[in-house]
């Protein structure tokens, strides 16, 4: 099966996002760049995971959808040809910038 990704996202919570992306939007932006399958980023925030189990449903196996009320109407501001199933896969992301003594340190490889 080929598809398109995008697995490096982050959510409304993180740092330096637009505090207007939500699931919601994800969706949107996912459609009209033609990515089938978009990373929900952040899972691990309590405020995030908290609305990702209130809108997407389990799809296939490891992958969830919008809920279909609330798809139909995101769909509303995709072009007709962009329209097309999005699917979200749970990810996180390890950060190796930490502070330390006051100084930020990078762990490198």
């Amino acid at each position: 099966m080929d598809f398109i990704a995008d697995l490096h996202i982050h959510s409304r919570f993180s740092r330096a996002t637009s505090k207007d992306l939500d699931v919601e939007s994800l969706h949107i932006g996912a459609q009209r760049k033609g990515i089938t399958v978009i990373g929900t980023g952040d899972i691990t925030h309590p405020g995030w995971l908290t609305e990702i189990r209130q809108k997407l449903v389990p799809a296939e196996e490891g992958l969830y959808a919008l809920k279909t009320d609330t798809a139909r109407i995101c769909d509303q501001a995709v072009p007709r040809a962009c329209r097309r199933s999005v699917r979200f896969l749970l990810t996180a992301e390890v950060s190796n910038i930490y502070k330390k003594d006051g100084a930020t340190r990078k762990t490198t490889t």
